[in-house]
């Protein structure tokens, strides 16, 4: 019993001495009309470094990375001499990772690819006009939402039946490009 009393004394001791801690001034001083407040200021204050400025955060909005989702595909089977439809699925990302819509313009590319090498782009056989999406409608044209991404369907070169890396290069209304590339197989 004397063990808890010791104990409870010291626990009271502890908080009595912690509430007789100065305490800062929590703003100015009320005064006469058209006097200026002043509020003290610790010599420890005055002389400490200022803290750097945090880090800008990014409103995370706008879109951060392109995709091209792997339902991308050419038909696997078409004649040599019938053009084929490229279905291409386009996905934007922002800062957070998640899908978004946005408006801008997309560009597609299609690369003939060069098995075992460092650079597998190789001679360009497609390119197709950019398609601008900053007009609601047109973006909506495009936009599946059940997939949370773009779907668009290009002509491709007839007789594509071998590898091929397809471009993609969304430019945002602010300049900047954001590209993604992804292997096909050629239609056979």
């Amino acid at each position: 019993m004397l063990r808890l009393g010791l104990a409870v004394a010291l626990l009271l001791v502890v908080f009595l001495c912690a509430g007789c801690a100065e305490t800062p001034a929590q703003g100015p001083a009320v005064g006469q009309p058209g006097e200026q407040a002043s509020v003290p200021v610790s010599k420890t204050e005055a002389t400490e470094p200022e803290e750097p400025p945090p880090p800008v955060v990014p409103t995370g909005f706008a879109p951060a990375r392109v995709s091209i989702l792997p339902l991308t595909e050419l038909p696997t089977s078409t004649p040599s001499s019938q053009a084929v439809m490229l279905n291409a699925y386009i996905s934007l990302y922002d800062a957070f990772g998640c899908q978004i819509k946005a408006p801008g313009a997309i560009r597609f590319e299609l690369y003939q690819r060069v098995a075992r090498s460092g650079q597998p782009k190789g001679q360009r056989l497609a390119i197709w006009p950019d398609i601008d999406l900053t007009h609601p409608a047109i973006n909506n044209k495009y936009w599946r939402d059940f997939l949370r991404a773009y779907e668009f369907k290009l002509d491709a070169p007839a007789g594509l039946n071998e590898p091929c890396i397809l471009e993609a290069t969304y430019m945002c209304p602010d300049g900047r490009r954001l590209t993604a590339e992804y292997a096909l197989k050629g239609s056979r």
